[in-house]
């Protein structure tokens, strides 16, 4: 799974990132998607990749590598390294 970001300013590219992150689902039977299924509801279908890995959809993993905010969409520590280095928040 990758997740960007980029900063600009004026137009121009001032940094750019690339996040890197490997989720491994773990055997699931169909019995327990259908239950997990019931219990997260519509929910399930407002997520990119419908597994919510920030709630229950966490018990659908056996590992993850990698950052945690690359899986939930956004290289967020990175973001906020290179803005602070900008000067563009307090650091």
């Amino acid at each position: 799974m990758n997740s960007a970001a980029v900063l600009c300013r004026d137009g121009e590219v001032l940094w750019r990132h690339v996040g890197v992150a490997s989720l491994t689902m773990r055997k699931l039977d169909p019995a327990f998607i259908g239950r997990h299924l019931a219990r997260v509801g519509a929910k399930a279908l407002a997520s990119v990749g419908a597994y919510q890995v920030e709630g229950e959809g966490i018990q659908l993993f056996e590992k993850i590598e990698g950052d945690y905010f690359t899986i939930v969409g956004l290289p967020l520590l990175p973001v906020l390294k290179e803005l602070r280095a900008l000067g563009a928040i307090d650091g």
